[in-house]
């Protein structure tokens, strides 16, 4: 029987390595993709590694990188599941916003999700798998970062063409979209400021921020049989931020929150 793969990019930060491990509860095999690759190898240790996490150095804006990380799935069975988790945020308003920030933002965080699909589409036909990309709450209204944000909206329209173009398939494409989450980057913003997390957490209605195992989860979730019918859609992880609170764009618009 060819065994379950599933591919996480980004996998060496906190949100990857929690999704990463997260999937290896049902899956055969998890490739956790990262363009660290030392930082791959130790996150892929820490939960567990020997034949079932497996590190893969991989650039996901290179296609010719992204074709090594398919081909090694496929040498470890078929894919089943592919989040596309890397991104990274440069400069908070448009005005900083240089055409090279541009470029890299939406190369990292649309143009990637674009590449490692078509990589491994075929697999994805062969298990009638799923598709799971990590947007943001950026890509939904304004709160800073723009080039980012645009691409994390790009993201979305990309989620619901998979869904609609290769449903015939049995493929599933959704979105998890978190708000701010508590990772090692916020981490050392407390450091400086040790009331980083009670500033950001009165904007929330559940009054505490996002963790990434409330984004692994939402992925888990979108991955397995209990999600089989629901395709097409961006499932917000934000702690109740979105809900009906659009006007807090305006007062984050030059804010570092997200």
């Amino acid at each position: 029987m060819t065994q379950s793969v599933a591919i996480v990019t980004g996998a060496a930060g906190d949100i990857g390595r929690a999704i990463a491990r997260r999937l290896g509860e049902d899956h055969d095999v998890v490739l956790l993709a990262d363009i660290d690759s030392r930082a791959a190898e130790r996150a892929a240790l820490e939960i567990g590694g020997g034949k079932r996490f497996v590190a893969v150095p991989c650039d996901v804006t290179d296609a010719t990188s992204v074709g090594k990380l398919a081909a090694t799935a496929g040498e470890h069975g078929t894919v089943r599941t592919l989040v596309n988790n890397a991104g990274a945020a440069r400069a908070v308003s448009l005005h900083d916003t240089t055409p090279d920030i541009w470029r890299m933002d939406n190369a990292l965080n649309l143009e990637a999700a674009f590449l490692c699909f078509r990589a491994v589409e075929d697999m994805l036909k062969e298990s009638r798998g799923s598709v799971i990309n990590i947007a943001s709450v950026n890509g939904m209204n304004v709160f800073g970062h723009p080039a980012y944000s645009v691409a994390k909206a790009g993201l979305l329209h990309l989620t619901r063409l998979i869904a609609v173009e290769y449903g015939k398939f049995g493929i599933r494409s959704n979105a998890v979209a978190p708000g701010t989450v508590r990772t090692q980057a916020w981490e050392a913003r407390a450091a400086a400021n040790p009331q980083v997390f009670e500033e950001a957490r009165r904007w929330y209605p559940l009054q505490r921020i996002v963790n990434p195992d409330d984004v692994a989860n939402a992925v888990h979730f979108l991955a397995g049989p209990l999600a089989a019918a629901i395709s097409g859609v961006c499932l917000p992880v934000d702690c109740g931020l979105t809900a009906g609170q659009a006007e807090l764009a305006r007062t984050f618009s030059q804010s570092s929150y997200y």
